[in-house]
């Protein structure tokens, strides 16, 4: 048997004789590289399943006519958004604002897309239902407050065409939208119907766009769109995006702390496994200096153990890592979790250099034990 050969048995021998103690360094570092890999498989993951959780609070990007321009053209608004990837693009919906008369008092009317509405906007809160014929309108709570109309209502629309024409129109009231903010004042029609009515078509004040990113990411976005249209003019949503970057961030920085907790509780409990290991071994390390072995072949065997006890450990902790990360995404997002190929090798380093950590003190009584003074019994 070759001297290495030799070595290695002696490392596996020495393992199998402390087992019990072995065992439970071995499963602190394996619950150590479970949650190292858990933690972020869904600490990488959060941006894409957070990013769609964050769409229940509104779009996150505007776009608007850029220059001079009062209202842009709906054709460049979607021609700039073909540069936003299909798969982070989660909504798109268009805004035009008009104003009507109802009873001789003015309001302003937004002509929309319901059904792209629902996407950008979810969180209206709509007594009744969503317009789905020609004439069914949706009206703001403060409006109806106001008027003491209610769902189910006849109204009548007046106004005057962009060609200066004036139009008149019957509406039935659908239902009332209420989200405490500016939509509470506002009358909500399908966009078609208010072209109609308007006389012209294909045109928009505001563009609301929904986007599954990060603030950087949605930045580089906000760029390219400028930088492939001159008629459009991309802007961020402050309030949604700095929302979703600060919960964001404190998800991370929880997500690093507990990390950080549980390997420090990894090196403490390796390090006093290995350390009454030493404790154990303290007559077989000054037989072995006795017969010559010198303190780079002692330290060598106990940092083998531990190298190998950190595999071990990280191997299964990967396995475990896996289902850990995928449940936690299960529960907290219900959805399933994508697994870099990168983050189990990282997990396994992460274990060894654990456990490389936590064998230093425990090599380092080692290679200071006495042969004369141990042999002796003292």
């Amino acid at each position: 048997m070759t001297k290495r050969g030799m070595f290695f048995k002696m490392q596996i021998n020495s393992l199998v004789r402390r087992r019990s103690r072995m065992m439970s360094a071995l499963l602190a570092i394996a619950i150590g590289a479970t949650v190292v890999l858990g933690m972020t498989a869904v600490s990488f993951d959060i941006p894409r399943q957070m990013g769609r959780e964050f769409r229940n609070y509104g779009a996150n990007m505007i776009l608007t006519a850029s220059g001079s321009d009062a209202r842009m053209s709906l054709e460049d608004a979607r021609e700039a958004s073909k540069v936003i990837p299909p798969e982070f693009l989660f909504g798109m919906t268009p805004y035009r604002y008009e104003i009507v008369r109802i009873n001789m008092q003015g309001y302003t009317v937004a002509g929309t897309d319901f059904n792209q509405a629902r996407s950008t906007s979810p969180y209206w809160n709509v007594t009744g239902e969503y317009p789905s014929g020609e004439e069914e309108i949706l009206i703001g709570f403060d409006i109806a407050e106001f008027t003491k109309l209610s769902a189910g209502s006849a109204i009548t629309v007046t106004g005057r065409a962009t060609s200066g024409a004036r139009f008149s129109r019957g509406m039935k009231v659908s239902g009332i939208v209420r989200t405490g903010g500016a939509e509470d004042g506002f009358i909500f029609m399908r966009l078609d119907t208010l072209e109609y009515l308007m006389g012209d078509s294909g045109i928009a004040d505001v563009v609301e766009v929904s986007v599954v990113a990060e603030t950087s990411a949605l930045r580089a976005l906000i760029n390219d769109i400028a930088a492939a249209s001159s008629k459009i003019s991309p802007q961020i949503v402050k309030r949604v995006a700095q929302s979703e970057a600060s919960v964001l961030s404190r998800l991370r920085s929880l997500f690093f702390l507990v990390t950080l907790i549980v390997l420090a509780l990894t090196i403490f409990c390796v390090g006093t496994t290995m350390t009454t290991v030493v404790l154990e071994r303290r007559k077989e390390i000054g037989l072995k200096k006795a017969l010559g072995a010198d303190n780079k072949m002692i330290a060598a065997e106990f940092l083998c153990e531990g190298l190998l006890l950190g595999c071990a450990g990280g191997l299964l902790g990967v396995a475990l890592g896996y289902f850990f990360a995928r449940a936690v995404s299960m529960s907290v997002f219900g959805r399933e979790m994508s697994l870099g190929w990168y983050l189990p090798p990282m997990a396994i380093l992460v274990s060894i250099a654990v456990t490389i950590i936590a064998c230093l003190l425990p090599v380092r009584r080692a290679v200071d034990v006495e042969p004369a003074v141990v042999l002796r019994g003292e």
